[in-house]
């Protein structure tokens, strides 16, 4: 008998995170806040729900992990929601990953890059990105759900 598929199912909003993120909280609380990873992972999962998707929130510290994260989307993720932190104004091989991808791409920050030091000011990812997001803290990371959900729907009518 045929294993029957559910193509329905929604596949997850991956929402992938950069190095030193992992220190929010406390690293830097006048430029990040004091919201930490772990509290931007909660609230992204709800505001996902509210949309009927749900999340898959990765944190990693090593360029070659969030290009293999970012390879995977490709065919396990519905949009990629992206903060590479200081990755995003170094990193062509982020850049190259990105540019594989189908799915909508949300480079986010909660900082507001543009605001900041010259260096800040050249994004990569947002060469391979739908939109960017940046200087809400938290709020970024939850509108960017907002977009990606309004994407999504958008192509389905």
């Amino acid at each position: 008998m045929a294993k029957k598929t559910n193509k329905s199912k929604t596949l997850p909003i991956h929402i992938l995170n950069g190095p030193n993120l992992n220190l929010l909280g406390s690293r830097e609380p006048e430029i990040y806040g004091k919201t930490t990873l772990a509290q931007i992972g909660k609230a992204a999962a709800a505001r996902a729900k509210s949309h009927g998707f749900s999340t898959l929130f990765l944190q990693s510290n090593k360029e070659g992990e969030l290009v293999e994260l970012i390879q995977a989307a490709r065919t396990t993720a519905s949009a990629v929601i992206l903060n590479a932190a200081a990755y995003t104004h170094t990193s062509v091989a982020v850049l190259d990953a990105l540019k594989m991808l189908s799915v909508p791409v949300i480079e986010v920050h909660l900082s507001n890059p543009a605001r900041r030091e010259d260096f800040r000011h050249k994004s990569y990812v947002a060469m391979g990105a739908t939109g960017t997001i940046a200087g809400f803290g938290l709020n970024s990371y939850l509108l960017a759900i907002d977009a990606v959900a309004q994407i999504i729907k958008g192509k389905k009518t």
